[in-house]
């Protein structure tokens, strides 16, 4: 399998190669030449296995200068007993009759992130190795909450690696913050940008197309890569929880073989749907892809209108991992509804750089609504969803969940489909313990301490608290340097001790 850039017809590489350098040379994103086609049967045939085993099959297809044994190594590396609390991985938890959870936080650092950045770090270590590079991977992220977090655990103290990873200073919740500025190891630094997400994802994006700069590091030993979805070794691994999660469906019978079902996917970079979207083309019986936004809500608008503007305001909500204005993953999405158009890809990613927006042509719009469904939740119907669905079924969301279940909430009162339909949850509740309290009780007295919070929490949902959440109690902050954007270069070369 062979890997192409989105803006580009010219660069082609392998697996190993897309992984370790992150983004492609023109600034493109790499995809597969194609994708691998799973049968019914062979569906079927992942009842009987393990999570790990299913991802194995998958993985495979798409990492084809990897040999199976690699692919198990670094597979069970990411997914036992010492990083998930639960035996199942991606646990489907019934809501009623129509609507389920894919429960996607039971990591060690409590969200989605994890089920793609606890791989990542393996994948990238044997691809290295597989390209003859001896030099040490610097890996860059800018994280609106969880990724960051996420990252720092997965590359912790892996030999060859530095990680430095960069978040918005007021733009996470408090247990988010915690999580990164406390985070151990020794190949790791934290910094707070002043700005929002996307301020932070674009500078990282030009430290990344600096060629110049790149060469620099090259002198002195040292290669980028990433830790963001851009990265194909990222995204791959989530395309695995949409076929393990159909299969266990399956072995519960709660759906028939070949039964069409439909995900609802709260995302802001559009790397998660994505995954849906890549399933959905390798023969996942898909209905529909419910993308769901909260305040920020430039996909909905893209997806209704064909628009993508980002020249509005941008909110800080209580889902913090989807206040993101530049949704990078979109990329993907039109390269591949395009037809493989890398020409017309590249020049809206152009205009959006230059003009802050674009417009796809009305066969490509006719596409994007035949795949996709979009809607977005306020602040006031997020906290709704949150106490409603606990009062209604004693099932406590986090926010992020909460704004997918409104939007489900609205694709069913507009279109009245009756597929059974899979909400993604994609983090913790205890992570955002103060805005699920506030939902959940009407209010948290400001100056609560964020691990009292955590008690109460658990003591209304009769859930237990995480334990990688509780042990932050006796944890101390490492980093709590705050910067411009402009000066994040200069962070990373301190932190890599070089001038």
């Amino acid at each position: 399998m062979k890997y192409k850039s989105t803006r580009s017809r010219n660069l082609e590489c392998s697996a190993a190669e897309a992984i370790k350098m992150g983004l492609a040379a023109d600034g493109g994103l790499f995809v597969p030449e194609r994708f691998p086609a799973f049968s019914l049967q062979e569906i079927e045939d992942m009842k009987s296995l393990s999570y790990n085993g299913r991802a194995v099959k998958i993985l495979s297809r798409f990492l084809t200068d990897f040999t199976e044994e690699e692919i198990k190594e670094c597979v069970d590396a990411a997914y036992n007993k010492s990083k998930f609390e639960t035996e199942s991985i991606t646990p489907v938890y019934k809501l009623n009759q129509q609507v389920y959870f894919l429960e996607l936080w039971h990591g060690i650092t409590c969200a989605f992130k994890d089920m793609a950045l606890q791989i990542l770090p393996h994948l990238l270590t044997k691809s290295i190795k597989k390209t003859n590079d001896d030099k040490t991977v610097v890996i860059l992220v800018a994280t609106s909450g969880d990724t960051g977090k996420a990252a720092l655990e997965g590359f912790r103290d892996i030999d060859g690696t530095k990680i430095a990873v960069f978040y918005p200073e007021n733009g996470v919740s408090s247990m988010q913050k915690l999580q990164m500025t406390t985070q151990e190891g020794e190949n790791v630094v934290v910094g707070a940008i002043c700005g929002n997400f996307d301020d932070a994802q674009s500078a990282v994006k030009a430290i990344f197309t600096d060629e110049e700069y790149k060469a620099y590091l090259n002198k002195k030993g040292f290669m980028l890569s990433s830790a963001n979805s851009i990265n194909w070794g990222r995204l791959v691994p989530q395309i695995v929880y949409y076929f393990s999660c159909y299969a266990d469906m399956l072995l519960s019978e709660e759906i028939t073989l070949g039964e069409k079902v439909n995900f609802v996917v709260p995302t802001g970079n559009f790397g998660d749907i994505l995954a849906g979207y890549y399933a959905m083309l390798m023969g996942l019986p898909v209905n529909k892809l419910v993308c769901a936004s909260n305040k920020n809500n430039v996909l909905t608008d893209f997806i209704n209108t064909g628009i993508y503007n980002r020249n509005r305001t941008f909110y800080t909500t209580s889902s913090p991992s989807m206040d993101i204005l530049i949704s990078s993953n979109l990329e993907r999405f039109l390269y591949d509804i395009t037809g493989n158009d890398c020409a017309r890809v590249k020049g809206w990613m152009e205009e959006l750089a230059a003009e802050g927006r674009y417009e796809i042509p009305d066969i490509s719009k006719q596409k994007v609504k035949e795949i996709l469904w979009g809607g977005y939740c306020g602040e006031e119907d997020t906290l709704l969803a949150i106490k409603d669905t606990f009062e209604a079924y004693g099932y406590v969301m986090d926010p992020h969940t909460a704004v997918a279940k409104n939007v489900y909430d609205q694709y069913f009162f507009e279109t009245g489909d009756t597929t059974k339909s899979i909400i993604l949850s994609t983090a913790s509740p205890f992570k955002f313990n103060r805005d699920v309290l506030k939902a959940l009780t009407g209010g948290v007295a400001e100056d609560a301490d964020e691990f009292s919070l955590l008690d109460d929490l658990a003591k209304i949902s009769g859930m237990k608290i995480p334990q990688s959440l509780a042990q932050l109690k006796s944890k101390s902050v490492r980093f709590d340097e705050t910067l411009k954007k402009a000066n994040m270069r200069d962070f990373v070369n301190k932190s890599l001790g070089i001038n």
